[in-house]
């Protein structure tokens, strides 16, 4: 009997990307919540796992040869579950490389930079007209990317992929970034079929109860920003 896989998480776009994953694939797991507003990320039992104090994470106890093994980092998560179950990551090196471009093009810019539009839009103490243009420009311009790259594609590097779990969380709610969809026809007909997959939906609502409105949670914002080497 397959052993279920521990599954570090938090509601968020980089933990609904395993739960996506875990769910289309029909593995058995088990989520242990880590409140990120509460800190819970700096338990030294956690950071045993994922290092960087970040969520989402794994333990596989049937791992290589048999043996446990963790895994943190969302992207080389989904890369080892591909690589695992042999589904949503081809086999076939030029196919890889493609879903491997579109997987670091989400972990490398698109992620990092909606990240920070959304916190000067909306958990900075101040507003900064700078920052907040420059990072809509950036998200818009990264919206416009995708929209290019899906058109005449069902999904952006072949067929459904690891690639496409990874974008699609980050981009389920454009108004949040300021982003009229509206200028993005390809992307939304994608964003719209993937969110409509019965997996999809039972991933992103994992845990959904359990989060707050960081924007008016002044502890919580204490313990996300400002982070330094202590």
């Amino acid at each position: 009997m397959t052993k279920p896989i521990e599954l570090y998480y938090w509601p968020t776009p980089n933990g609904w990307k395993i739960t996506i994953f875990l769910e289309e694939a029909g593995l058995p797991y088990d989520v242990k919540y880590v409140n990120i507003g509460k800190g819970e990320q700096f338990e030294p039992s956690f950071l045993e796992i994922s290092p960087n104090n970040r969520m989402p994470a794994i333990i596989d106890p049937d791992g290589p040869g048999g043996e446990p093994i963790s895994v943190f980092e969302s992207g080389a998560i989904l890369q080892y579950l591909g690589r695992k179950t042999g589904k949503f990551y081809p086999s076939d090196e030029r196919a890889r490389v493609k879903v491997d471009e579109w997987l670091m093009w989400q972990m490398g810019g698109l992620g990092p930079m909606l990240g920070q539009n959304h916190h000067f839009r909306n958990y900075a103490p101040e507003k900064l007209p700078y920052a907040i243009k420059r990072y809509e420009n950036e998200a818009d311009r990264l919206y416009g990317v995708l929209n290019k790259r899906l058109e005449g594609r069902e999904f952006v590097a072949g067929d459904y992929s690891i690639a496409d779990m990874a974008i699609f969380s980050w981009v389920r709610r454009p108004e949040a970034q300021g982003i009229d969809e509206a200028a993005f026809p390809n992307y939304v007909r994608w964003r719209d079929a993937i969110a409509a997959r019965p997996a999809v939906q039972q991933a992103v609502g994992i845990g959904e109860e359990k989060r707050s409105n960081l924007a008016d949670d002044k502890d919580a914002q204490k313990v996300l920003f400002g982070q330094r080497a202590r």
